[in-house]
């Protein structure tokens, strides 16, 4: 069979003998007419959440599993994050509290030795 009359879409040989990309379309047909789209009313109640992290491990080559571990994972690992803060923020609010509880009933009861005592708890 002869490669030279085949068709190929895009190709074209020049006089001579290069074969070079065809940019122009060779025919333009028109489109037929379409109908107008129904109306469609959607009610969005939550945003899509972002994919650029995943977006960015896809293009440098990690593997899906890798991806949708990251995606279960991360939210997990902020919510574990915050409530270890949480916890922490609350027990150095005790911390305080119970500090300046002893500081006081060691001023009220202890007379001149519970303020001396108080300020050397104070100045730790």
């Amino acid at each position: 069979m002869d490669s030279d009359n085949l068709p190929v879409p895009g190709v074209v040989r020049l006089p001579d003998g290069r074969y070079v990309y065809n940019d122009t379309p060779a025919t333009i047909t028109p489109m037929p007419p379409q109908q107008a789209a129904p109306t469609v009313i959607q009610h969005i109640h939550q945003a899509p959440p972002d994919r650029t992290v995943q977006r960015i491990a896809l293009g440098s080559g990690v593997g899906a599993g890798a991806v949708a571990a990251g995606v279960y994972f991360g939210p997990l690992l902020v919510g574990v994050l915050t409530a270890i803060a949480a916890n922490l923020a609350m027990l150095a609010f005790l911390a305080a509290v119970m500090a300046w509880g002893v500081v006081s009933v060691v001023k009220s009861v202890g007379g001149s030795d519970g303020k001396a005592a108080s300020k050397r708890l104070r100045r730790r």
